[in-house]
């Protein structure tokens, strides 16, 4: 596993912070620096590494053009899951209680169950049922029947 390259990423703790508020709606400088309570220069710099990792964009106001939108980018987007993993994580082993606000599906207005491992056909896998592999193993396997192109 090579998690500094994520890591890198996502610098610290500000980091998550803002993606946190990205998630949440929050687009401009000033809102950042209401709802974070963060230092000018830490969010210009933490806003400035998340541009340049490719998981926010800058984009300019369609009302204003002088003001300037963050918006999170596909690959910001599919930090969505970890964040959640995170934040449950800390739900059950930091805080003692639950967070809120609770993310819902907007479907039934219920809270979303806990974000888990899932197998390739969908079973929910614990720690034992998992293990490493070679990708080039796993690709030189001949694949079933059910997943081989037709010619």
């Amino acid at each position: 596993m090579r998690p500094s390259l994520a890591l890198e990423a996502m610098g610290e703790r500000w980091s998550f912070m803002i993606l946190r508020a990205a998630f949440n709606g929050v687009r401009h400088f000033e809102d950042f620096l209401e709802a974070l309570g963060i230092a000018r220069n830490i969010l210009s710099n933490r806003l400035s590494r998340l541009v340049e990792a490719g998981i926010l964009k800058r984009e300019h106001c369609a009302d204003d053009r002088r003001r300037i939108e963050y918006r999170l980018t596909p690959k910001g987007l599919d930090l969505l899951p970890a964040m959640l993993a995170l934040r449950q994580w800390g739900e059950k082993w930091e805080l003692g209680v639950p967070a809120n606000p609770v993310l819902c599906d907007n479907r039934d207005g219920r809270p979303i169950a806990a974000i888990g491992i899932l197998s390739h056909d969908g079973r929910k896998l614990t720690p034992d049922d998992l293990t490493w592999r070679d990708r080039g193993e796993i690709e030189a396997e001949p694949k079933p029947a059910a997943f081989r192109e037709v010619g």
